[in-house]
């Protein structure tokens, strides 16, 4: 039998005044549309795409709020350029996420009195909470909705996907998923603590040594779990996906349970009066709400896998190292493919990305992409987190810059990359402001700290160089990564907001300063680097930490000014290149070594 046809998307006016007479059936004045499922993660499936539906926006951050007449859109500021570039100005407003006021702009499109609805499983409580207090002094009720009120006008919207969910070895995970439940039982026992909540794919993915494929990019098997303080887990999960060697390698310990049980579970936590820890930052509201009518001492905690999560094993860090080898090999056959192919100025934006993809795809124990490439020409890469698509791609013409942000998935390790090419000759512009963010990007390379040093302690180091020109760069100069898990991972970070999570020897992050000039060209250099116990300083008095560079790719040296470099600057990255050709000529055909080989020539003479 022939599939019913679904019905076409209607056009973005027509979904807006579709959503708002669902409002007004509901009594709703207004309502807030994320974008986000209910485990509020970067990579969604096809069916939370709700702000992407409405709106048209397709970057991975931001919310619409839609009221009686009016509509805004807030992302931040990687996405200011891109959502002008998609979404009709004349039927949202354009706001920015941390600096303009949500509740601000709420107060001037709801009337006082009126109702704002939102989705319970789509926000973290935190933002809930916040959110309605500030409304309360407008006068303005925020109200939680029974079902989405986008789902009840998406024509034709998505199911829930159904991935197979597959085990990962222990001998790649370096831990057993029986020692890792005993080792968060043990932390829940120290405090004190009957059961967690786990709400984050990617926590249940470590614990249990498992992978899913039910986002993009990111090997997630979409889930909930309860484990307590004894290391049992129940897990909430479409039985569909567990193959039948999945379920033996989940064993005993772990009880499968169907998704919609999940509320009822909660409500027997509730009513044993047990301490159940739920993560602020990441739950939904709706599990707290659920946990506060059953009568649960709910305990405001990050979640216990997190931490274990970003300290990377032993086994985990030379897989990662062993994954940024092979993917080393495939961006130098890349780099030397596209000094002939960007030659006469006809290669695409997209061809590239296809053709880097490719040599991926002959690696070893490659898996996927662990992020839509970002590849941008001339004034696209100026755009934070550029998306090719046909009418915007561009040639990669003499005389631009070309910036390609990419990352593999690999069964041993997830890679994050950003290198800035010069296509032809770079003008002495180009080539001072790739120097200065280079100068940051090694500062932060070499960088000692004593233990219990926060990223955000850090982040000034990767800009002072642009600080010192009157520049700078509106993103996060580094983000956890994950092992064969999400390319953007917590708790640690680099950023210029405060983050009291000290760095600890295994963590992985990445160290990517850029400058961005719109209209013209975007520059970002990012490497990975480990967290390291690197020898004490001859002289100190106390333990540093450092970091270990994993990333083996060359910088463009055509876009170094050498005479901005110290001498210290210029010996940090001939050392780095000698590293790179070292540790990857062995491992390529002689063309693409003898490339490398004249790529890796050092500054210093």
């Amino acid at each position: 039998m022939a599939a019913e046809p679904v019905e076409p998307a209607p056009p973005p006016a027509e979904r807006l005044e579709r959503l708002r007479a669902e409002l007004r059936r509901r009594s709703l004045d207004g309502f807030v549309v994320p974008r986000a499922d209910e485990h509020q993660g970067e990579y969604v499936p096809a069916r939370a795409q709700r702000l992407g539906w409405l709106t048209g926006f397709t970057g991975s951050a931001g919310l619409a709020v839609v009221g009686p007449a009016t509509a805004a859109l807030f992302v931040d500021g990687r996405y200011t350029l891109q959502v002008e570039a998609e979404v009709d100005g004349s039927l949202y407003a354009f706001r920015h996420l941390i600096e303009d006021s949500l509740s601000g702009w709420v107060a001037g499109a709801v009337p006082r009195g009126g109702r704002l609805g939102y989705d319970p499983w789509l926000h973290p409580v935190g933002w809930v909470e916040k959110l309605r207090t500030a409304l309360e002094r407008e006068g303005i009720d925020l109200v939680p909705c029974d079902g989405n009120p986008v789902d009840a006008v998406w024509p034709g919207q998505p199911p829930a996907p159904l991935a197979p969910v597959e085990p990962h070895d222990d001998a790649l995970a370096g831990m057993s998923a029986g020692e890792k439940r005993q080792a968060v039982a043990e932390a829940l026992r120290r405090d004190g603590i009957g059961a967690a909540i786990l709400t984050q794919p990617d926590s249940i993915a470590w614990l249990l040594n498992i992978r899913g494929g039910d986002v993009p990019c990111t090997p997630l098997p979409l889930s909930f779990a309860i484990v307590d303080d004894g290391g049992a887990v129940d897990l909430f999960i479409d039985s569909r996906k567990l193959p039948a060697a999945t379920r033996r390698h989940l064993g005993d310990g772990v009880r499968v349970l169907p998704p919609d049980a999940l509320e009822p579970a909660l409500d027997r936590l509730g009513r044993g009066g047990r301490r159940v820890l739920a993560d602020p930052a990441s739950a939904a509201a709706r599990i707290f709400d659920r946990l506060h009518l059953a009568g649960a001492h709910v305990v405001r905690q990050g979640d216990p896998c997190a931490l274990p999560k970003a300290c990377k094993n032993p086994v985990e860090l030379d897989g990662t190292r062993a994954a940024h080898r092979r993917d080393g090999v495939a961006m130098v056959r890349f780099l030397r493919w596209l000094d002939g192919a960007a030659a006469d100025g006809t290669l695409s934006e997209s061809a590239a990305a296809d053709r880097l993809l490719a040599f991926r795809q002959e690696g070893e124990r490659f898996r996927g992409l662990s992020f839509e490439t970002i590849s941008g020409a001339g004034p696209n890469g100026a755009i934070v987190h550029y998306r090719v698509t046909p009418a915007t791609d561009r040639r990669l013409e003499p005389g631009c810059l070309y910036l390609l942000d990419s990352g593999a998935q690999y069964l041993d390790g997830t890679t994050d990359v950003t290198r800035t090419i010069a296509i032809g000759t770079p003008t002495a512009a180009m080539r001072r402001h790739f120097t200065l963010v280079l100068k940051g990007h090694i500062a932060l390379s070499q960088a000692r700290f004593p233990k219990g040093t926060s990223g955000s302690q850090l982040d000034a180091l990767a800009r002072m160089a642009l600080w010192q020109a009157g520049l700078d760069y509106d993103h996060g100069t580094g983000h956890g990564v994950g092992s064969y898990l999400s390319v953007h991972e917590g708790p640690q970070r680099v950023a210029k907001a405060p983050n009291a999570v000290a760095l600890a020897p295994g963590m992985i992050l990445s160290n990517e300063p850029g400058y961005y000039r719109t209209g013209e060209y975007g520059i970002r250099i990012e490497n990975l680097v480990a967290v390291t116990e690197p020898a004490p300083v001859p002289g100190g008095e106390r333990p540093m930490l450092g970091f270990e560079v994993l990333t083996l790719v060359p910088i463009d040296r055509r876009l170094v000014d050498a005479a901005l470099l110290s001498v210290e600057e210029t010996a940090w990255l001939d050392s780095y290149h000698s590293r790179v050709y070292a540790v990857l000529a062995p491992h390529l055909e002689p063309g693409d070594a003898a490339w490398l080989l004249r790529a890796t020539i050092p500054l210093a003479g």
